[in-house]
């Protein structure tokens, strides 16, 4: 039986086409669901219609998606881990945490979308490429760095006071 598609079908069609499927098929799950139509001329019409609609509100969100992926490229972000000497990390830093951190910045962005490879369990500098599609794509800058816990002397040091606050303190 021939139908005429009212809408995108995952390994069968795009909107606007007509195929030949299955009578069952047509009968039981495409007709009824308004998933499809009768191939007659005013079904053709309506449908050319729908796909224009269609066309325009994928052109929209397109637009929408890569206004997103322009905020957030080549944004820097810094998380604090616990590491040894060596630098390698007691746990590891994985996509649902560099979610969480955009997200406090009010980039909201997929754990999935994230593309991490494997988990980061390295103090260092990181290219994290975030898919907002799939041929959208952004790429972010993450820095591992070791938490300044309270007691530990291997950070007493690294804080440096400004020029100007050492010399005030001096003359008083």
């Amino acid at each position: 039986m021939k139908v005429l598609l009212r809408q995108n079908v995952y390994k069968l069609g795009k909107i606007g086409e007509v195929i030949d499927v299955r009578d069952g098929y047509a009968r039981n799950y495409l007709l009824p669901y308004g998933i499809a139509y009768q191939p007659t001329e005013a079904n053709l019409k309506r449908v050319e219609d729908e796909k224009q609609r269609y066309l325009e509100e994928l052109a929209k969100q397109r637009a929408e998606i890569e206004a997103r992926a322009a905020v957030v490229q080549g944004k820097e972000i810094t998380i604090a881990a616990r590491a040894n000497e060596e630098g390698h990390l007691y746990g590891s830093v994985g996509p649902a945490q560099i979610a969480s951190i955009l997200a406090e910045d009010n980039i909201f962005v997929e754990v999935r979308d994230i593309d991490l490879g494997e988990p980061i369990r390295q103090l260092d500098k990181y290219d994290v490429k975030i898919r907002f599609n799939e041929d959208i794509s952004a790429t972010i800058h993450v820095w591992i760095v070791p938490t300044h816990e309270e007691g530990e002397d291997e950070f007493a040091g690294s804080v440096e006071t400004p020029a100007s606050e050492s010399a005030e303190e001096t003359d008083e």
